[in-house]
């Protein structure tokens, strides 16, 4: 089954994975309408795919011709789409899940479990090849996790490209907390953060140049403690310290398990240790990530049952990142309930 899709927002993402995965998925996906707020950008895409160029969200999403929306980018309509797709019925790839903000969360849960359409949040780092081996060896070799260090060193940006960069690094918190639920396969029960700000020189504002949460996890049963994650982001080294940003690159996770640690770069590096000393492992994917996300997608859509486990991953990596943003304002530890 073919599906016939809109894209809605082009992004970041477009030229490296979305672009080449709907190209090499060609007999999977058909694109048929593009809206993108920069009209030449949307022009140029829609001639490529010999779609139609479409002026807004709202005139995609009730055209006929539409199975399936790609929301792949965070632009002035924020959630809207979303509420959008449900209420026609169009299913939903959502690679901008920071953009719904948190008192939208719960009517957006909603809204997606009423109307029964497939609703998929982008994780790319769930599925990278070096994540799904190191799932292997947490079941066979390293054991439980214990702890977990994930920190985001990114280039502090201009002022004309703050909201910009803003937007990106909120949306990488989001997917490193959900990163961490993942590895760690259990939910998370507190939360704590702390922010540092600096003075920004272009204006008499503070700008955050650093924040850190600290996420505790459910004690498994056979586990002798709970897990902790603690997940940071530095934004504190300016855009052009081209040498300064690249000089020793912290690993993308670190994690110690009940027997052994590993350092994980994305996407498909792995180096572990146990008693029986150092292992490294370089790992190939069948297909690039893009891709894999969206066969994902069609077999979701294309599937006879409502599969909410991606939306209610997205519902909760939302609820954690907005306790910690009261963590911050408090001053204290929040509790997690998600009953």
């Amino acid at each position: 089954m073919k599906l016939r899709i809109g894209v809605v927002g082009l992004g970041n993402a477009w030229e490296a994975r979305h672009r080449p995965a709907l190209r090499a998925l060609a007999d999977r996906f058909e694109v048929r309408a593009i809206c993108e707020e920069v009209a030449l950008l949307a022009d140029q895409a829609a001639q490529e795919f010999d779609a139609t160029a479409v002026d807004g969200f709202r005139a995609l999403t009730a055209r006929e011709d539409i199975d399936a929306v790609l929301l792949l980018a965070d632009q002035w309509y924020g959630a809207l789409p979303i509420l959008a797709a449900c209420q026609l019925g169009k299913a939903i790839y959502c690679a901008t899940s920071s953009q719904i903000m948190p008192g939208q969360a719960s009517e957006i849960k909603s809204c997606v479990e009423a109307s029964g359409i497939a609703f998929m949040s982008e994780f790319p780092r769930r599925h990278a090849p070096a994540t799904l081996r190191l799932k292997e060896l947490i079941a066979t070799r390293l054991g439980q996790p214990q702890l977990l260090f994930c920190h985001l060193r990114s280039t502090r940006k201009p002022a004309s490209d703050k909201k910009e960069h803003q937007e990106y690094l909120e949306h990488e918190l989001l997917e490193l907390v959900d990163w961490c639920r993942y590895i760690v396969g259990q939910e998370a029960i507190s939360v704590a953060g702390i922010r540092h700000g600096s003075l920004n020189t272009h204006s008499s504002e503070h700008a955050c140049d650093y924040q850190m949460m600290s996420i505790e996890f459910d004690q498994p049963r056979d586990a002798c403690q709970p897990a902790m994650a603690q997940i940071s982001v530095g934004d504190y080294i300016p855009s052009d310290w081209t040498e300064a940003i690249a000089f020793r690159a912290p690993a993308a996770m670190q994690i110690h398990c009940e027997n052994g640690i590993a350092f994980v770069d994305l996407p498909s590096t792995l180096i572990w240790f146990d008693e029986a000393g150092r292992h490294l492992e370089s790992l190939d994917s069948e297909r690039p990530i893009g891709e894999h996300l969206l066969c994902q997608f069609h077999r979701s859509v294309t599937s006879l049952v409502q599969n909410t486990s991606s939306l209610e991953d997205t519902f909760r990596a939302l609820s954690i990142v907005t306790a910690t943003q009261s963590s911050y304002r408090e001053g204290r530890r929040i509790i997690l309930d998600f009953n």
